[in-house]
């Protein structure tokens, strides 16, 4: 009878175990829409960059987020330490963000809003105000040189971070700052702590176009060298593309390299000199991978150089260049450089102006790409659309300096400046109003080969400590000058160990609209009265309400004997 009834028991267990599979099913599948309802909107963005100078640090130190969204419509005195703010460029007050990074407020993180006319290759309507660039770069420099300890990520406007900023900004007006207890917008970024990028490279690309020699001359031919920095470096590494700094001075080099490649082609019009062109790295830093590349150069062929012409800058100026030297403008050679660009601008309509900056040798700084040559007594000289050299890690690449604000046409300028004076050189042509490189000729500027490369730089980021050693920008630089020259080499080196970067450049975004806890206690308590109630309802009609009372019944205690 004992072992009847035991398994009367077992049977009814296991028909209420039957029942309740449904039901836990229902609540499994209510869970799910439940955690569903909070739909997440993905939005890219980047990181502002972390990197050290001797130790000190500077950037945003820290790169995960999650919290809520605040805007700058919160109530003074609000704690935002476990808070987002998000700020909008146009709606940026540059005073209020220095005051509260410098006052070191805790902050749970901060997103920049940027307009789309700022994103790296973009080709819609409009045009981005002067001021919003202005004020750009004052946000850039204030975040480069401080130490910044929460993540600060920069994005691009859309229709759904339009629309979370303007109900953010409706509930921080009411005095309802989004917190776990009230809901909100959630912003999650979930990425791993950044990490110190192990010996960082930089990279220069040289190529040759030989001169011709007299017969029976032995001497070693005169040699002129044409370079320009292709690196860049801003507060976004994955949105520094510097189309103007120095994508247009790259684009300049290239269509120079292949003019004179036409000319140097051919026996009868090949030059007496060699020319030398050179892509370099580590413009950013003291231009180190121009001073590492001189260096590496045979001491026979340095000696040869005749003079160096660096270009910086050339895409964005109207009637005037200028023409940066280190030696005093009374020396001559670089009279002899001045007066070839100031007749060839005459001719062309526009003018170059001479700026002499003495060098200090002793100082480490080097503001201007030609000065790593005068420091090897080698003449140099900058031609630059910039009256002033940037400081240090600053104007190389910045936010601001997109496709959209370059010219082709002032690169265009700048390349036949370039191209006439080195020609009448060359040929001796000098102060002859004549145009070797004449528009609509065999010679003439190929206006679609500059836009090309300046569209093609200007959707590429270049900061060169996040550039691999085979990157295909590299290869395709190298390419190029390979089409156009001859004996084209790579050479690799280490970054100076004075500076030091962090990965983690750029993440995914995850918004979330998250209801307050309130309201998830609520729900919860509507759908367990629920749940029971069906789970009462579907006991009693299958088993009957004896079993439903059994169930919430306290079973007897059972006593041991003792024999």
């Amino acid at each position: 009878m004992a072992e009847e009834k035991n398994s009367k028991q077992r049977h009814h267990r296991s028909m209420l175990l039957d029942s309740m599979y449904p039901v836990v099913a229902l609540m499994l599948v209510l869970v799910a829409c439940v955690e569903l309802c909070d739909a997440a909107t993905v939005v890219d963005v980047y990181r502002l960059i972390q990197y050290d100078i001797s130790g000190v640090p500077f950037g945003s130190r820290f790169s995960s987020l999650n919290h809520h969204a605040a805007s700058l419509s919160f109530q003074h005195g609000a704690d935002l330490s476990r808070s987002v703010l998000i700020l909008p460029l146009r709606e940026l007050d540059i005073a209020f963000v220095q005051d509260y990074i410098s006052q070191k407020q805790s902050l749970g993180g901060l997103l920049i809003l940027l307009p789309q006319t700022f994103r790296p290759g973009y080709i819609g309507g409009g045009e981005t105000q002067e001021g919003l660039r202005v004020l750009l770069a004052q946000l850039e420099k204030l975040l480069l040189r401080t130490n910044i300890p929460f993540p600060v990520y920069f994005a691009f406007e859309n229709e759904e971070t339009d629309a979370m900023l303007a109900d953010v900004k409706k509930n921080d007006a009411l005095g309802q700052q989004a917190t776990a207890t009230t809901g909100g917008y959630k912003l999650v970024i979930s990425v791993s702590e950044p990490r110190k990028i192990a010996s960082p490279t930089i990279t220069n690309i040289q190529g040759w176009l030989p001169g011709s020699r007299a017969d029976g001359e032995s001497n070693q031919l005169p040699t002129i060298a044409v370079v320009a920095s292709y690196d860049t470096f801003g507060a976004a590494p994955a949105l520094s593309v510097g189309s103007d700094s120095n994508g247009s001075g790259v684009v300049a080099l290239l269509e120079v390299a292949r003019l004179f490649s036409t000319l140097y082609s051919n026996p009868k019009t090949r030059g007496r000199y060699n020319l030398l062109f050179a892509l370099t790295s580590g413009g950013p830093y003291n231009y180190e991978g121009t001073q590492k590349w001189l260096k590496s150069l045979d001491q026979r062929m340095r000696e040869s150089i005749d003079y160096a012409i660096c270009l910086n800058s050339v895409g964005s100026w109207d009637n005037e260049l200028l023409v940066h030297v280190s030696k005093p403008p009374e020396n001559a050679y670089i009279k002899q450089i001045f007066e070839g660009f100031s007749n060839v601008a005459e001719d062309l309509g526009f003018q170059v102006s001479l700026k002499h900056k003495k060098i200090n040798i002793s100082n480490s700084r080097v503001a201007w790409e030609h000065e790593q040559f005068s420091r090897l007594r080698v003449t140099a000289a900058t031609v630059s659309e910039l009256l002033t050299p940037p400081e240090l890690l600053e104007s190389a690449g910045s936010l601001s300096d997109t496709r959209q604000h370059v010219n082709e046409d002032s690169i265009i300028k700048g390349v036949k400046l370039v191209a006439e004076s080195l020609a009448r050189h060359i040929y001796g042509h000098q102060g002859k109003d004549i145009q070797i490189f004449a528009d609509n000729s065999s010679l003439a500027v190929n206006r679609f080969y500059v836009k090309s490369w300046l569209d093609s730089l200007s959707q590429t980021p270049r900061v060169a400590p996040f550039l691999s050693k085979n990157e295909p920008l590299i290869m395709a630089l190298k390419k190029e000058l390979e089409d156009y020259t001859a004996e084209v080499s790579i050479q690799q080196e280490s970054l100076d160990g004075i500076f030091t970067f962090y990965d983690s450049t750029k993440a995914s975004l995850n918004i979330y609209q998250v209801a307050s806890v309130t309201f998830d206690l609520l729900l919860l308590l509507v759908l367990g009265s629920y749940l029971i109630m069906l789970f009462s309802f579907l006991v009693i009609t299958t088993r009957g309400l004896d079993d439903l009372i059994s169930i919430f019944r306290r079973p007897p205690s059972r006593k041991m004997k003792i024999v």
